[in-house]
C-alpha cells in the first residue's frame, strides 16, 4: 500500500491536469495572424506583452504542469488493471510534451524579438530560418503526445477505478486538441484554431473528473474501519 506522502503527491499531480487544460485553453484562445500574408499584424501580435505572458504561463507553464500531472496519473493507475499500459502511455506522453517544449520556448522568447525587429524597420528578419531539425522534433513530439494521450485515455477506461466516461472524454480531448486543433491548424491557417482551445477545455474537464474521483476514493479509504485483528 502506498504511504500517505506518496498519495499526497499523486493527488497534487492529478490536480495539475485540469489546471494545465485551462492554461492551455487560455494561451491558444486568440488566433495568431498569418506572418506571410500580414506580417505587420503578426509582428504586432507576437511582440505584445499579452503574447509573451500567455506563452510563458499558458503554453510553457501548462506543459510543465502536464508532465507533472501525467506522471501522477501513471502512478495512480500503476497498481490497477491497466497498470502496465498506463506506465507505457505515461512515458510516451511525457516524452512528447518534453519535445514540444522546444518549439514552445522558441515561440515564447525568440518570436517576440523577431516581431519587435520587424516593427523597428528590419523586414529581413522575416527571412530568418530555424534549424531544419526543429520540424522533425516538433512532429515527433506531436505524434508521441497524441498517441500517449490516447493510450492514457484507454488506460483510464480499463482501470476499473476511474470512470470509463472520464477515459472517453480524455480520448476525445486528445483527438480534438491535436488532430482537429494543432494538425488541422497547421495544414490550413498556419495558426491555432478554436478547436484547439475546445480540446484544452475537454482536457480540463477530464482531468478534473479524474482528480475528483481520486480524492473521493482516497477519502473513502481513509474513513473505512480497519479490519479487526485476532
Amino acid at each position: 500500500m502506498q504511504s500517505r506522502p506518496s498519495i499526497t503527491w499523486v493527488k497534487a499531480g492529478l490536480v495539475a491536469l485540469p489546471v494545465y487544460g485551462l492554461l492551455t485553453a487560455w494561451s491558444s484562445f486568440e488566433a495568431q495572424p498569418d506572418q506571410t500574408t500580414d506580417p505587420e499584424a503578426w509582428a504586432q501580435f507576437v511582440s505584445s506583452s499579452a503574447y509573451f505572458t500567455s506563452h510563458l504561463i499558458g503554453s510553457t507553464g501548462g506543459t510543465i504542469l502536464a508532465i507533472f500531472g501525467i506522471f501522477a496519473l501513471g502512478c495512480y493507475l500503476a497498481s490497477g488493471r491497466s497498470g502496465r499500459s498506463a506506465l507505457a502511455a505515461m512515458v510516451l506522453t511525457v516524452l512528447g510534451h518534453a519535445l514540444l517544449m522546444v518549439p514552445a520556448v522558441i515561440s515564447t522568447f525568440a518570436t517576440p524579438a523577431l516581431g519587435r525587429a520587424y516593427l523597428s524597420g528590419m523586414p529581413d528578419v522575416m527571412q530568418v530560418e530555424f534549424p531544419d531539425a526543429l520540424t522533425p522534433v516538433f512532429l515527433l513530439g506531436l505524434l508521441l503526445a497524441l498517441v500517449g494521450n490516447l493510450l492514457l485515455g484507454v488506460a483510464v477506461w480499463r482501470s476499473g477505478t476511474l470512470p470509463k466516461a472520464a477515459g472517453a472524454l480524455w480520448i476525445s480531448s486528445a483527438l480534438v486538441f491535436y488532430v482537429l486543433g494543432v494538425v488541422l491548424g497547421l495544414a490550413t491557417t498556419g495558426a491555432s484554431l478554436p478547436t484547439q482551445s475546445l480540446g484544452a477545455l475537454l482536457i480540463a474537464g477530464a482531468g478534473a473528473w479524474i482528480a475528483r474521483t481520486a480524492f473521493v476514493q482516497d477519502s473513502a479509504a481513509r474513513a473505512a474501519p480497519l479490519p479487526a485483528q485476532e
